[in-house]
């Protein structure tokens, strides 16, 4: 692999049969990272985000399955 900082960017060359599946994983965290960055939330508010949306996602579920 080889790592290469240019001036807005950084490059990564790996070899061509890695699997790319993986390298989609290492691209999610990423583009996750620099988002993160960005965000001024704190950690109380994302664990109630994350609350009220999972929380959502079951009432979905239910009325779907008819419980």
């Amino acid at each position: 692999m080889i790592i290469e900082r240019l001036k807005n960017e950084t490059v990564f060359r790996v070899k061509g049969n890695i699997n790319v599946d993986d390298l989609q994983d290492i691209s999610d965290m990423l583009e996750f990272t620099e988002l993160a960055k960005k965000s001024k939330a704190d950690q109380t508010e994302v664990d109630d985000f994350v609350k009220t949306i999972k929380k959502g996602r079951w009432e979905k579920t239910k009325s779907k399955l008819g419980l």
